[in-house]
C-alpha cells in the first residue's frame, strides 16, 4: 500500500500538469471502450488510446513539455537523450518543432522500426549496450563531452508533469465512476504524472502500476524502500526494460501507488490478440501490458461491473515479433492444448483418435512412423479454458491411449511441436512433399547414436556472438548431438541441445554451463523428450 501523502504533496505536480505545454505535439487522445473484453470479462473496459499519438506512444508528451522550457542558448546547443525507442521519437519529434538537433542513444536491442522512425525524424541515431542503463551511461559521457542538454525519459519534473495531462484527459473524457487506473511501468515518469493528478483530483480512484515479470524493478524497490538496481532485464517489452527507476518517479510511487500487477510474456501477447480484436490495432508489448494486467487483476478478485481504465501506451513494434506474439498469445489466453497420445501402430487406430477428439479444432498434428507396435501423435487442440486440458486427457486415457498433457510443458511449446520426426527403417517407398513447408518443423526424432546424451533448454541473448561463446566454453570432447533454434522475433533465443557427456564429467559439465552465465534448463527427464527424441 503507498503512503499517505500530505496535501501539499498531492497538489504539487497539479499546476506543472495543468499548464503543460504538450498539444503543439501532442493530440488529445480517445478514450475507447473495449467492448469485446468488456462483455467477455464482465467489467467495463476503456482503453485511453496513447498508442494514436504521432509518434504511436506517450512519449512525446513529457520530451515537448521537457524540451519547450529549454532556453534559446540550450535549444542552439542541443539536446541529447537514451531511449529504447519511443522517448527517441518523442524527443526528434519535439526537436523538429522547436529547431534544434537532437542525438538519440539507443541500445543495440531496439526494435529497427524505432531506429528508423527516429531518423526519419531527422534525430542522429547512437547505438549502444543492451538496455537503457547502458544507453543512459553512453549519453551522459556525450553530453560532457559536446555541452548538450539531457532530456531524461522519465526522472525530470517537467517529463512527469508532460505524462500527467494523460491521467488529465482521461478524468475530462470520463467523468463517471471509475475504480482503477492501469499504467504500464518502465522508468516510472507515465505512472508517476498518473498517479500525482489523479490522487490530486479524485484520490478515490486506484492506480494500479504494472511490471513485467523479467523488469519489475520499481516493484522490487517499493518493496525493499529503496531504488534496487537489476542485473539484468528483459527485452520482450523493449519499452519498459528498466534496471533502475528514476529518484523521482520511485518517490511519486511509492507515495500515490495503490497496488502493482505483474504479468508475463504470454498473457501480454494475450492482451496484444485482446486489443486488436477490439480495435484492429496492433500495440507494442509495452503497450499492452496495462490491459494484461487489468484481465489478471480483475480475475484474481472476481470483480465484476467494475470501470477499469488501461493506457495503452504504445504501438512501435516490428513486424517480424508479430509471429512470435500470434503463437504465445493461444498459451496467454490457455486457448490450446498439447498432448502426447501413444497409440497402436495399426490400422483405424488414428481414425479412432480422431473420432474422441470429435468437433473440436485441432491446432496441430504432428506424427512420425518409428516402431513397429506404438505410434506417438502430438496433438495440438483450440479449447476455450484450461480446465479442458485435463478432460480431453482423461478421456483418452479412458478410450485406451496412453496420454501426457503437455499444455504446460515449455519444452513441448517452444521446441518439440517443431521437431517430431526423425530417421525410420519402416518408412520405406516412402515419398516427401512440400518440404520448405513442414520439414522445417520436423528435425529431430529418435537416434540410436545418441549415447550419453543430456538435453538442455537454453535462453540465449539475440545479439552477435551469444552462440559462439556458448560454443566456445564447451568441453572438446563434448559432442553436440541436437540442436535446435529457430528466430521467433523475440528479445531472446530459445534454443534445444542435446550433448554427449561422459558420465565422469557430470561436475565438469555443471561447472561450464554455470560459468556460461545463460538460463538453463536440464530437460533429460522430461518425458516428452523420451517419447519423441531420445
Amino acid at each position: 500500500m503507498p503512503q499517505r501523502p500530505s496535501a501539499s504533496q498531492r497538489t504539487a505536480y497539479l499546476q506543472r500538469i495543468l499548464t503543460a505545454r504538450v498539444y503543439d505535439v501532442a493530440i488529445e487522445s480517445a478514450l475507447e471502450p473495449a467492448r469485446t473484453l468488456s462483455r467477455r470479462l464482465g467489467n467495463h473496459v476503456l482503453l485511453k488510446r496513447e498508442d494514436q499519438q504521432p509518434v504511436f506512444s506517450f512519449k512525446l508528451r513529457g520530451a515537448y513539455n521537457k524540451m519547450a522550457h529549454l532556453s534559446a542558448e540550450e535549444l542552439a546547443r542541443g539536446v541529447i537523450c537514451a531511449s529504447a525507442g519511443n522517448h527517441a521519437q518523442g524527443v526528434a519529434l519535439a526537436a523538429r518543432k522547436l529547431g534544434c538537433q537532437a542525438t538519440i542513444v539507443m541500445p543495440v536491442t531496439t526494435p529497427r522500426l524505432k531506429i528508423d522512425a527516429v531518423k526519419a525524424l531527422g534525430g542522429d541515431v547512437v547505438l549502444h549496450g543492451d538496455s537503457y542503463s547502458d544507453a543512459a551511461d553512453h549519453a551522459k559521457a556525450l553530453q560532457a563531452q559536446r555541452g548538450l542538454t539531457f532530456v531524461h525519459p522519465f526522472d525530470d519534473p517537467d517529463v512527469i508533469a508532460g505524462q500527467g495531462t494523460v491521467a488529465m484527459e482521461i478524468l475530462r473524457q470520463h467523468q463517471g465512476p471509475l475504480d482503477a487506473v492501469f499504467v504500464a511501468i518502465g522508468g516510472g515518469g507515465l505512472i508517476a504524472g498518473v498517479a500525482s493528478y489523479i490522487k490530486a483530483v479524485r484520490p478515490e480512484v486506484k492506480v494500479i502500476g504494472v511490471q513485467m515479470n523479467d523488469s519489475d524493478a520499481m516493484l522490487r524497490s517499493v518493496k525493499a524502500g529503496r531504488r534496487v538496481t537489476l542485473a539484468d532485464v528483459g527485452l520482450f517489452s523493449d519499452g519498459t526494460a528498466v534496471k533502475l527507476v528514476g529518484e523521482e518517479t520511485f518517490r511519486i510511487a511509492r507515495e500515490l501507488v495503490d497496488d502493482y500487477v505483474v504479468v508475463d510474456t504470454d498473457a501480454v501477447c494475450a492482451a496484444i490478440k485482446d486489443v486488436f480484436q477490439d480495435t484492429r490495432s496492433i500495440l507494442e508489448p509495452a503497450g499492452a501490458m496495462g490491459v494484461a494486467a487489468l484481465k489478471q487483476y480483475a480475475a484474481e478478485h472476481k470483480a465484476k461491473g467494475q470501470t477499469y481504465v488501461a493506457i495503452t501506451c504504445g504501438a512501435n513494434m516490428n513486424f517480424d515479433r508479430l509471429r512470435f506474439v500470434a503463437e504465445r498469445a493461444e498459451f496467454g489466453e490457455q486457448r490450446e492444448a498439447l498432448f502426447a497420445v501413444t497409440i497402436p501402430e495399426e490400422r483405424g487406430a488414428f481414425k479412432r483418435l480422431c473420432e474422441l477428439i470429435g468437433s473440436r479444432s485441432v491446432t496441430e498434428f504432428n506424427y512420425r512412423i518409428s516402431d513397429a507396435n506404438d505410434a506417438h501423435v502430438f496433438v495440438g487442440i483450440a479449447i476455450a479454458q484450461r480446465e479442458e486440458a485435463d478432460r480431453i486427457e482423461r478421456n483418452f486415457v479412458r478410450h485406451g491411449f496412453a496420454t501426457v498433457n503437455l499444455t504446460d510443458d515449455e519444452l513441448a511449446k517452444e521446441h518439440v511441436r517443431h521437431m517430431v520426426g526423425g530417421r525410420s527403417a519402416l518408412a520405406a517407398a516412402e515419398r516427401l512433399m512440400r518440404e520448405k513447408i513442414n520439414t522445417r518443423h520436423m528435425l529431430g526424432g529418435h537416434s540410436e547414436l545418441a549415447r550419453d546424451e543430456r538435453l538442455f533448454r537454453f535462453v540465449f541473448p539475440e545479439r552477435p556472438g551469444a552462440l559462439m561463446r556458448f560454443l566456445s566454453s564447451m568441453h572438446p570432447g563434448w559432442n553436440i548431438s541436437l540442436f535446435h533454434y529457430r528466430n521467433q522475433g523475440a528479445d531472446h533465443g530459445r534454443i534445444l541441445v542435446g550433448l554427449q557427456v561422459p558420465r565422469g564429467d557430470e561436475r565438469a559439465l555443471k561447472r561450464s554451463l554455470d560459468d556460461l552465465g545463460y538460463p538453463y534448463v536440464d530437460e533429460t527427464t522430461n518425458p516428452v523428450y523420451a517419447l519423441f527424441l531420445r
